[in-house]
């Protein structure tokens, strides 16, 4: 019956079928090239000269619309500081280079923390926690993801392949005879870690989870949010676009599945203030753990560095999680 219709229509009306659908097609394609450019400056860091795009509440309007037509200005990460106590330099081989400090307790190692940096991040900016967890008894492995600091690359897939760079790192410690690992990440980083442990499984494991998203699809939308405008369907379009760019299914990238095949313990925070987490998709996650678990708000608190705020409550936190 539609169909019929549809082919009626067609032979009656040609010229007016022409100029409906032509408009729509170079629409069409026009967002598609738009979603294109914009996956790659995402998920492709450009030249460290370069000045990084400030947030979407600081842009003019003239320079939201640029945003949004030619994609984030995201300067290579690069090492800010060293480490201020010893520390040794590791090169591992995953599928990409990665470049690794190893810092060790002056005590007795109680295990090993593996610190991971998030999205446009490096190993330097997760130092001050570092230092936490060496003057609490831990040795500590912090990495640069690749395409961040020391490590090959320009690319970033938000955690996807850079699980496979978790598990190396695992696999490196547990050579070396480590049995008991803290995996520590904040952001992209947490996301990496709770994917590489639903691949891997790894053993001896607790996780550290700071403001890990839930879905690809759903971190896409808040940027668009963020710049006070309509998400669809260009997030659907940057999310098919940036997984066709870096070989995976992008919008099957998806934490709060990851969830469900993680058994170990984990202590998961938020802040109450993340504009680009929601507190729905954080509940969704921490009902999904399968193992003993925690979860800490911190009310002021958005997507940051926690220590900034609230350093005495996270090391109280950590400390309990830890004894347990």
């Amino acid at each position: 019956m539609i169909e019929h219709f549809v082919f009626t229509f067609t032979l009656k009306y040609p010229k007016l079928i022409k100029r409906i659908l032509w408009p729509l097609l170079i629409v069409f394609t026009m967002m598609n090239v738009i979603a294109y450019f914009q996956a790659y400056r995402f998920t492709h860091f450009s030249s460290r000269d370069e000045e990084k795009t400030k947030d979407g509440r600081q842009l003019s309007s003239g320079e939201k619309i640029k945003t949004l037509l030619f994609g984030i200005k995201n300067p290579r990460p690069e090492n800010r500081k060293l480490p201020e106590r010893p520390f040794d330099r590791i090169t591992l081989k995953s599928n990409k280079e990665i470049s690794c400090w190893l810092m060790r307790t002056d005590s007795s190692a109680k295990g090993t923390v593996i610190l991971c940096h998030g999205y446009s991040g490096e190993k330097s900016s997760m130092l001050d926690r570092a230092y936490l967890f060496l003057d609490a008894g831990y040795n500590v492995l912090l990495f640069d993801f690749m395409g961040s600091g020391g490590s090959e690359g320009v690319q970033t897939t938000l955690g996807f392949h850079e699980a496979k760079q978790v598990k190396t790192v695992y696999d490196y410690l547990w050579q070396k005879g480590e049995r008991k690992f803290i995996l520590m990440g904040t952001s992209m980083g947490a996301v990496a870690i709770m994917k590489a442990q639903q691949d891997y499984q790894f053993k001896g494991c607790s996780l550290i989870l700071e403001c890990p998203f839930g879905r690809m699809l759903k971190t896409v939308k808040a940027r668009f949010s963020n710049l006070h405008v309509p998400s669809f369907p260009m997030s659907e379009l940057l999310v098919f676009w940036g997984g066709a760019q870096n070989q995976f299914n992008a919008f099957e990238h998806n934490p709060e599945k990851y969830a469900c095949k993680i058994n170990c313990p984990v202590l998961l925070m938020i802040g109450e203030q993340d504009e680009k987490v929601s507190m729905e998709e954080t509940q969704i996650i921490d009902t999904n753990l399968k193992g003993p678990k925690t979860l800490v708000t911190y009310p002021l608190a958005g997507h940051e560095n926690y220590l900034n705020q609230y350093k005495y409550q996270w090391y109280t936190e950590v400390l309990k999680f830890l004894k347990h």
